[in-house]
């Protein structure tokens, strides 16, 4: 049965919207809606033209007989700011802060509209990247990588600190905390990760970065490629942090255990 294009245009948006950076063929909507191909690209035009108005995301072509559509999730930067700086007074908040100076990220790494949003600006960071996997440590950094695993259409993998049988046989290393100096172990599943895959880098927080440098070291031992580094907060750190290049959306710039204040400011996520 043939599909009005008001039905065809709802339900092509969503499944765009559904499976992005995965190219999907013309006669495939053509075959799911009984239509002529080119019905099918006046409706993707329109589509395209909405996403752009919209700051959706980029749909797009790829002409020839192995060709189709992709479609690209984006956000503006304008967007992006306003997010970064809801979540900078969400974490000044001082009943966030924990003895030892800690700061409590779990009520906001566990709503899924927020989770949504981080996940879209941290992709959007690699858009035009080739990524295989998102990896990130078996911590508060999981709901985050899962988030931009989603918008990259890519799988993530999870670093334990501690083997599970469930596992199989894995790669280990050994790495220095940063903030402790303490000698540490971190494991991936052999099966986790592929020879050659390229790897984005995702965890929730990071002050000397010795754990994601734990994970960079992983990645070595898979034969695998960094391809970049993104946190959800970093701290202030005043000794030698082991990670140069990276991005944070926010930078717990002072904690005031005494007065019980808290100064979040944008990261490094919009330096040129």
């Amino acid at each position: 049965m043939k599909v009005r294009r008001s039905e065809r245009l709802v339900d092509m948006t969503q499944y765009l919207l559904e499976h992005p950076h995965t190219l999907i063929p013309l006669p495939f909507f053509a075959k799911r809606y009984n239509s002529a191909k080119s019905s099918i690209s006046e409706d993707l035009g329109i589509i395209k033209r909405t996403f752009s108005l919209r700051n959706r995301g980029i749909l797009e072509t790829i002409p020839g007989a192995a060709g189709g559509v992709r479609f690209i999730p984006e956000i503006s930067e304008t967007q992006a700011r306003v997010i970064v700086n809801e979540l900078c007074e969400r974490l000044s908040e001082k009943n966030r802060l924990l003895p030892g100076g800690y700061v409590y990220l779990s009520d906001l790494l566990g709503e899924p509209e927020l989770l949504r949003k981080v996940g879209q600006i941290i992709a959007a960071k690699y858009k035009d990247q080739k990524i295989d996997a998102v990896m990130t440590v078996a911590t508060k950094g999981v709901p985050i990588a899962q988030a931009v695993s989603y918008q990259l259409n890519v799988p993530f993998v999870i670093v334990r600190r501690d083997s599970k049988i469930t596992e199989g046989s894995t790669v280990s290393v050994n790495y220095v905390s940063g903030s402790s100096q303490r000698i540490e172990k971190m494991e991936l599943s052999k099966r986790s990760l592929k020879k050659g895959s390229r790897v984005l880098v995702v965890d929730d927080f990071m002050k000397g970065g010795g754990t994601v440098n734990g994970m960079k070291g992983l990645i070595e031992e898979f034969e695998a490629e960094l391809v970049g580094i993104t946190v959800f907060a970093e701290s202030n750190f005043s000794g030698c942090r082991v990670i140069d290049e990276y991005h944070s959306l926010l930078c717990v710039e002072e904690v005031d255990v005494q007065t019980k204040t808290i100064s979040v400011i944008p990261g490094t996520y919009f330096n040129k």
